[in-house]
């Protein structure tokens, strides 16, 4: 089986690991410190804060850009739940707007439909969702027009860029996770970025019990430090990213050559300003195209419409696992059709693009360990179901 992600551990980073270990020193500590001036230099910021997971980092982004109990914040449906979640702890309340359907990220005009129509709104959480950089410089300028916060969720997107400019360095404060699955891990590990002094000191707090010194704590704060061990496998990790990224666009490249003739698959696109590090190679089963009596000539809002073409993407995800390809969807419910949300008032939320999105998806293997014969296999499943 071809699996979905394959992360690469290497000697070098065993090594890291190793003198960290013989060192004694294992908790939060001098590995962690060069882990963050390194990657805060690699995505453009002035400060980096090192924490347990991307979830974390997002919760510490929340509290430290000064969002308040009761404040909205506008994010995309169509994500992994720990975004909107990271609101919901902090008592913020999510406002959900569309996606694009060709990125999958949040649609710049749904956001400025909201900020007319929705009173309250303080920030926008945008999420780079599977390596393709959000629309930041519309999003900036709204945020500019109306004093609001950004909180970048950038946790599928290490080195993905905008006109040369990388994701995490256009908001307040941007957030990576370091899952095993991500471009590069720590195993488990996040990371808050931030150019602006006052953010990263209140988040250094945060994630250290809010201490302001020695057994002095000023505010309420959480244990979300790093260690030194997962510090050590991420600088080693940092240091092959552009190669792994590089790898991730070839693979993108040579599978969209050979499925472009697919009139039933959408294949991912990348914005002619973007820089595209393909954390999933996602592609969408258009089911109008395929010869299936129960979904042609209906419209798309018809249930039974709606219910073969989900049952048609699963039928194609069981299709290629049974050839040997892992395959992955992402994601298969919106946020806001979730029960913990239908629960919390969302029941009028409709955000068709996102929904429609979550019916057709499909994540193929991109990983930069895959071979030719790997990718070759791969075209081969795909474009025997049919």
């Amino acid at each position: 089986m071809i699996p979905i992600a394959n992360p690469e551990i290497t000697e070098a980073d065993r090594q890291a690991v190793g003198r960290v270990l013989d060192s004694g020193m294992l908790a939060s500590g001098p590995e962690v410190e060069k882990f963050e001036e390194e990657f805060a230099d690699f995505i453009g910021s002035d400060f980096a804060v090192a924490t347990t997971s991307g979830t974390t980092a997002l919760d510490t982004a929340v509290k430290a850009c000064g969002l308040e109990p009761g404040d909205k914040v506008i994010t995309t449906p169509f994500t992994f739940i720990a975004s909107c979640n990271s609101l919901l702890f902090n008592q913020v309340q999510p406002v959900f707007v569309d996606i694009e359907p060709d990125t999958f990220n949040i649609d710049p005009e749904k956001v400025r439909q909201a900020l007319k129509e929705e009173a309250g709104i303080k920030g926008i959480l945008p999420v780079h969702l599977f390596g393709q950089p959000a629309a930041m410089q519309e999003l900036q300028k709204l945020a500019q027009e109306q004093d609001l916060v950004i909180i970048e969720d950038a946790a599928q997107a290490h080195g993905a860029a905008q006109q040369g400019q990388r994701v995490g360095s256009f908001a307040q404060a941007g957030i990576f996770s370091f899952y095993p699955t991500k471009n590069m891990t720590t195993g488990e590990g996040g990371m808050l970025v931030t150019s602006e002094p006052e953010v990263a000191e209140k988040a250094r707090k945060i994630i250290n019990h809010g201490r302001a010194g020695r057994y002095r704590h000023d505010m309420l704060g959480h244990n979300y430090r790093s260690t030194d061990i997962a510090a050590a496998l991420g600088r080693e990790q940092l240091k092959r990213l552009p190669d792994y990224n590089k790898k991730r666009r070839e693979n993108a490249r040579y599978l969209k050559d050979r499925l472009a003739e697919l009139e039933w698959l959408t294949l991912p696109v990348e914005k002619r300003e973007n820089y595209h590090v393909y954390h999933q190679f996602t592609v969408r089963v258009n089911s109008s195209a395929i010869n299936n009596p129960n979904t042609q000539n209906n419209p798309s809002s018809n249930p039974e419409t709606i219910q073969a073409a989900a049952e048609l993407r699963d039928d194609f995800v069981e299709h290629l696992q049974a050839a040997g390809v892992g395959a992955g969807i992402y994601y298969p419910m919106p946020a806001h059709q979730q029960p913990l949300y239908q629960e919390r008032g969302f029941q009028d939320c409709h955000c068709p693009e996102a929904e429609k999105a979550a019916r057709e998806v499909v994540s193929l293997p991109v990983h930069p360990a895959l071979t030719t014969d790997d990718l070759d296999k791969i075209v081969a499943a795909v474009k025997s179901f049919n």
